[in-house]
């Protein structure tokens, strides 16, 4: 009772403040947003920027499926509805996610804890590659993704309705939203609703429980006056995951084909979680200098129903966060940046099942950052102090007398740098070194863990003693582009000192293996190749490769997990303008081709090569102030039989036989925007 009183208080009290807020212009956007706003080639950083636009022609099942579409990255499935991002085989706590200018934290210590932010009313999805520890602190060891938010980007009133069918779980993702941008003044609200049976594979197959549900709201207002332009923002979403364990069907009576119940004593197991953010970026446009000051507050509930509508796993975590970044020309060739950041978060459990301890966690981070834009050169250096602290407390029966982790306060400082040259020869080619350091600390579960997780089946044990996880990388990319042909190619070396992952015990309890979390030195290295061929002869008709690699190893021996298989993309891209009124076409079949992964980990198996045939067609009209778009994609064409790598449900040691991915699935799209 007292939680969701608690919860009810802070979404009432979020509601009101943006009740009370006043409305924002739109800023004019620029390419990156992830150090200070500037074209892609005045950056040593590997940082680029989609929109959501560009990732919905694809159809992805939710963001994380969207951003694995980009090369070099992949994504860790527990079926279609559970999956979090992999950036060049790193994911979890060593990957920073950004939303709304704040750094967000959904409970992510565990693999089947997916990545918990919608992809209803993103504008874009920045992507920052590499170690950036000196900005954004711990967790952005591997790199960042920074999810933006829509803005209105025309005057007047508009209303858009957007519902996308999925065939394969007869689901279906459906918003509306509206917006208004008056001189300097927009608001908009945008509401939306999913919901997906379960999925079958290649062989039709059903697999059970792998249904989804989704309730999302999203208001957000902003206004300009003077030299301070506001933009605020909250968000609430609930969903409802299914549990995909082994033998399902020993121990619940399978239902109706095309249920979505998860309620009630026939309900399976899944996952509830509440999420409610608030946030407010704000800019200074000072004589001299920018001062940006984001602030913000974020509740998440995540509790788990193992199966007859009894809540056993009930944790909440409720976050503080700030950051303030001050842009100071020195001259007008030399930029100073000075970031500063804090984070405070706090963890309760109030179910019977516990995970992890009830705990603080504070962090603050201050950095500098200098860049030097010559002719063709632009040179950049910055330095970053950081402060992260974790104190649990005695939360029975996890840290009980009898177990191995007692409560603990642990501490670090540590500093990071980085250095970097972006040279532009001339206007088509773009050549990048960046050198870059990190370090986090164990999260809450690698510290603090002594349980069986139901979830993976197995009994889990941290230490509070672990030295900090700290890294090194180098990367390079060459980007060449002209009026028919794009390439880009880099190339990466990670080095790792005290590389945490989970050991087998050779002991056990009742039957259920046990894993410690220890350390060694560890190596991932890779790239990434994409060209674009756009034929003179041919007007509207683009040829896309792109091809990625990764590898991961222990300095003892031995390969890092989820690192995922070498891909490879072909496909052939028809543009054209059909006239006035239907004013665009899409249509490109693609060829994916994962090749075997036979570097598996100690607890993995090897996967064999697969390949996807998909097809994704689009059309666009404007009727007046209207806009109308239509996309239709076929994901598996062919409808193979196959699990990926990085999917969770082919791991021998919780599924035998493994799971199979998604067979065919025809998906339909409509977009209307209505000029009111």
């Amino acid at each position: 009772m007292h939680r969701l009183s608690l919860i009810l208080l802070f979404t009432c009290i979020t509601v009101q403040a943006l009740a009370q807020a006043d409305t924002a212009q739109k800023l004019d956007e620029v390419t990156i947003t992830g150090i200070q706003e500037s074209q892609a080639k005045q950056t040593s950083v590997h940082i680029e920027p989609y929109s959501l636009e560009e990732l919905d022609k694809k159809a992805p099942f939710n963001l994380s499926d969207a951003l694995s579409n980009i090369p070099g990255i992949g994504q860790v499935t527990t079926g279609n509805a559970i999956s979090k991002p992999v950036i060049r085989g790193l994911y979890g706590n060593r990957i920073l996610v950004l939303f709304s200018g704040l750094r967000f934290d959904n409970q992510q210590f565990q693999d089947e804890h997916g990545l918990g932010i919608s992809q209803i009313g993103i504008d874009r999805v920045e992507l920052i590659r590499g170690p950036v520890s000196i900005l954004y602190g711990t967790d952005a060891i591997g790199g960042v993704i920074n999810v933006i938010e829509e803005t209105p980007a025309q005057q007047g009133k508009f209303l858009d309705i957007n519902t996308r069918f999925f065939s394969n779980t007869l689901g279906t993702l459906t918003d509306i939203g509206y917006a208004t941008l008056r001189g300097n003044k927009w608001r908009r609200i945008r509401l939306g609703f999913e919901s997906h049976a379960d999925y079958t594979d290649g062989n039709g197959d059903r697999v059970l429980n792998s249904r989804n549900k989704g309730y999302y709201l999203k208001l957000g207002s902003g206004n300009k006056r003077g030299n301070w332009i506001q933009n605020n923002s909250y968000n609430l979403s609930f969903n409802q995951f299914g549990f995909i364990t082994p033998d399902l069907n020993k121990f619940f009576e399978p239902d109706a084909r095309w249920s979505r119940n998860m309620e009630g004593e026939n309900g399976g197991p899944h996952h509830n979680v509440l999420l409610n953010i608030l946030s407010s970026q704000n800019t200074l446009l000072l004589k001299s200098s920018t001062l940006k000051i984001n602030v913000g507050a974020q509740s998440n509930l995540r509790m788990e129903d193992e199966g007859g509508g009894e809540i056993s796993l009930n944790m909440h975590l409720l976050s503080g966060l700030q950051n303030a970044k001050w842009e100071k020309p020195l001259t007008n060739r030399l930029l100073f940046i000075a970031n500063e950041q804090f984070t405070y978060e706090n963890n309760t459990n109030y179910g019977k099942r516990i995970l992890i301890p009830n705990a603080d966690m504070l962090e603050a981070n201050l950095s500098g950052f200098l860049r030097l834009s010559l002719s063709q050169v632009v040179l950049e250096a910055g330095i970053g102090g950081n402060y992260k602290k974790i104190k649990t407390y005695f939360t029975p029966p996890l840290n009980g007398p009898s177990k191995n982790v007692q409560p603990f306060n642990v501490g670090h400082i540590t500093g990071n740098g980085m250095l970097g040259i972006s040279y532009n020869p001339n206007r088509w080619l773009n050549i990048k070194g960046n050198v870059s350091t990190g370090d986090r600390m164990g999260n809450l579960a690698e510290l603090s863990s002594d349980g069986l997780h139901e979830g993976y089946y197995r009994y889990e044990i941290g230490d509070p003693n672990l030295e900090l996880e700290k890294n090194i990388n180098t990367d390079i990319s060459l980007e060449l582009s002209t009026k028919q042909l794009f390439l880009s190619a880099s190339g990466y070396y990670n080095k790792f000192w005290n590389y945490i992952y989970l050991d087998k015990d050779p002991l056990n309890f009742f039957g259920f293996p046990i894993y410690d979390f220890r350390q060694q030195d560890a190596t991932i290295y890779g790239g990434e190749f994409v060209m674009i061929y756009k034929p003179e002869y041919l007007p509207g008709l683009q040829l896309k490769e792109s091809f990625c690699t990764t590898r991961g190893s222990l300095s003892t021996g031995g390969y890092l997990p989820f690192i995922p298989a070498d891909k490879n993309r072909v496909s052939i891209i028809f543009l054209t303008d059909i006239n006035r009124l239907y004013r665009s076409l899409s249509i490109e079949p693609e060829f994916e081709y994962a090749l075997p992964q036979d570097r598996p980990a100690q607890f993995e198996t090897a996967t064999t090569d697969y390949g996807l045939l998909n097809l994704y067609c689009g059309l666009t009209a404007n009727w007046g102030k209207h806009e109308y778009k239509w996309n239709f994609a076929v994901h598996n064409i062919l409808n193979k039989t196959y699990h990926d790598h990085l999917s969770r449900l082919a791991d021998p040691s919780l599924f035998n036989p493994a799971i199979n991915n998604e067979g065919i699935n025809f998906v339909l799209s409509l977009n209307t925007k209505l000029g009111l």
